[in-house]
């Protein structure tokens, strides 16, 4: 499975983009949100990718950041909201701007993302799970209709450190914390495998 790609930006397409790496170019499908934070930033890029196989196709969705991986985690496992609804709500929302139309329970917010409806918007409010998701994720002075950022690659191990972390359970907020505080104890230097060990004995206290 693929969870990450590093490469550059070859062209974007209604609902997704090429992504070069290495002269390879990988179809994802991606929000409109994450796609204009590609086409924004030159060079050399990360993209986390979530891979889902179905009966007859194995699709890739990229996305600009783990909380937008997260929030499209949490939307498909809500009954009627496949991949590309979900999108369809990144496309307009943020995940703390959708965290926050959750937990305040904003059905005509939701109901008037374009291509969602109010009877899936009504299922996103009403699923406890998304309401679990949404209550940790809400804050108030979060800007729910900014853009999206690409980390350049310099950045990568304390991204790929929180991703690890991710992966192994913890929730994305806390690991990036906790991953934010190892990286400034031990400095510019610090390599991933420093970044994780610390980051796991950081998340055990």
């Amino acid at each position: 499975m693929i969870g990450q790609l590093k490469g550059r930006l070859d062209s974007t397409h209604d609902g997704g983009c090429i992504f070069d790496v290495n002269g390879v170019g990988y179809l994802l499908s991606c929000s409109r949100k994450t796609l204009d934070a590609l086409a924004g930033r030159d060079g050399a890029q990360r993209l986390l990718v979530e891979t889902r196989v179905s009966q007859d196709a194995i699709t890739l969705y990229g996305f600009a950041d783990a909380s937008e991986r997260e929030a499209f985690r949490a939307l498909i496992e809500v009954k009627t909201v496949g991949p590309q609804k979900a999108l369809i709500v990144l496309s307009s929302l943020t995940p703390d701007g959708l965290a926050r139309a959750i937990a305040g329970k904003e059905r005509k917010r939701l109901s008037e993302v374009k291509g969602l409806g109010a009877a899936t918007a009504n299922r996103i409010v009403d699923e406890p799970a998304m309401q679990k998701w949404a209550v940790g994720r809400a804050t108030p002075d979060a800007d729910g209709e900014g853009a999206l950022s690409i980390a350049p690659l310099e950045q990568g191990a304390e991204a790929d450190a929180v991703s690890a972390l991710v992966n192994l359970g913890w929730k994305q907020p806390q690991a990036a914390a906790a991953i934010s505080r190892v990286a400034k104890r031990l400095g510019d230097g610090a390599t991933l495998d420093a970044l994780i060990r610390d980051g796991l004995k950081e998340m055990a206290r």
